[in-house]
C-alpha cells in the first residue's frame, strides 16, 4: 500500500455504530513508552518516509519466539520502493482526520518473514480507543466484516497491557502498549492473507505480536 493510500485510509471517517460501545533493526536500549516520547519520534520521520523503523523492533528475534521459519528483515517481500516507514498524526494531523480529532500519532514500519509481508503499526492517542483509527486498515488485512470489526474493537477495548487479541481471520493481531502518563496506545501486526493458516498459526500471530509489543513496552 502507498503512503498516500495509507493516509487516506486513516483519513476516512468511521461509521459511528463502528465505535459505539469500544471501551527494526534500530538497536539500543528503549525509554519508557509515553505519547509525548511516540509523538516526537513520529514527528522526526520525513514525509517521504524513512528506510529504516525509528521504533526497536527485531522482527528476526520476534519471529523466532513465534516459531516462524524464514529469514526476516525490513521491507516488503516485493520491495517496490516503498519507504519501510511512514508516520502520521502529531504535526501532520489536519483537521477532521482521526489522528487530529483525539490526538495521537501512527508509527508504520514495513517487514517480512519468509515469503510474507508483515506491516507493524504502532498508534497511540489522548483518549481510548487508539486503535480505532486503524479500524479501515484491520478490515483490509483481515478482510473483516462491519459487524466482525466492530465486535473486534470492542474485544481489544476490553484488553489488559500486554494481552493480545487475534482477529477472526487468524493472521492480524492488536496488543495494548502499557504507557507511561496519559493515553492509550496499540501495536496492530499482520501476518500474511486472511485465512492462510491453521489454528496452530493464529498462535503464532498472537505470539510474534507479544513479542514485538515486549521490545518496546
Amino acid at each position: 500500500m502507498t503512503h498516500r493510500r495509507h493516509r487516506l485510509l486513516l483519513a476516512a471517517l468511521l461509521l459511528p455504530a463502528l465505535v459505539t460501545g469500544c471501551g527494526s533493526d534500530a538497536g539500543g536500549g528503549t525509554a519508557p513508552l509515553s505519547l509525548s516520547g511516540l509523538t516526537e519520534t513520529a514527528d522526526e520521520v520525513p514525509d517521504a518516509g524513512a528506510d529504516t523503523c525509528p521504533l526497536p523492533y527485531d522482527i528476526a528475534a520476534a519471529a523466532k519466539t513465534a516459531g516462524l521459519d524464514g529469514a526476516a528483515g525490513p521491507g516488503p517481500v516485493r520491495d517496490e520502493g516503498e519507504p519501510v516507514a511512514t508516520a502520521e498524526g502529531g504535526k501532520r494531523a489536519e483537521a477532521g482526520e482521526p489522528l487530529a480529532e483525539n490526538p495521537g500519532v501512527l508509527v508504520s514500519c514495513a517487514f517480512h518473514i519468509g515469503g510474507e509481508d508483515v506491516p507493524v503499526h504502532t498508534v497511540a492517542t489522548r483518549s481510548p480507543q487508539a486503535l480505532a483509527p486503524l479500524a479501515p486498515v484491520i478490515q483490509m488485512l483481515s478482510g473483516a466484516s462491519a459487524d466482525g470489526l466492530s465486535a473486534y474493537l470492542r474485544e481489544t477495548g476490553d484488553a489488559e497491557a500486554g494481552d493480545a487479541v487475534v482477529t477472526e481471520s487468524g493472521n492480524v493481531a492488536a496488543v495494548r502498549l502499557a504507557l507511561t502518563g496519559d493515553g492509550d496506545a496499540y501495536l496492530l501486526v499482520g501476518l500474511g492473507e486472511a485465512g492462510s493458516g491453521a489454528p496452530a498459526r493464529e498462535q503464532q500471530v498472537s505470539d510474534l505480536a507479544r513479542a514485538l509489543a515486549d521490545q518496546v513496552g
